[in-house]
């Protein structure tokens, strides 16, 4: 059974702006995430009448935006 050839990878313009992308998506991700999850915990606050959620929202996001951050660069290394 013949196995085929691996398919080169895509050079060019279009390749380099699809790596930019990445690059840029890393600087923007972690902040994102931040912001995020500390409004999704004021807005939690607000309903419940609490006063900890928006601490624990900021923390969950910094947490979940430097596990996709993580997870991005990684895959960026492996192209």
């Amino acid at each position: 059974m013949p196995t085929d050839p691996p398919e080169p990878k895509p050079e060019g313009a279009l390749h380099s702006l699809a790596k930019l992308e990445n690059l840029i998506q890393l600087g923007l991700l972690l902040p994102a995430c931040v912001v995020i999850g500390w409004a999704a915990g004021l807005a939690l606050d607000h309903w419940l009448g609490t006063t900890w959620l928006n601490v624990a929202g900021l923390i969950a996001g910094a947490i979940v935006g430097f596990a996709q951050t993580v997870r991005v660069a990684l895959s960026h290394m492996r192209d």
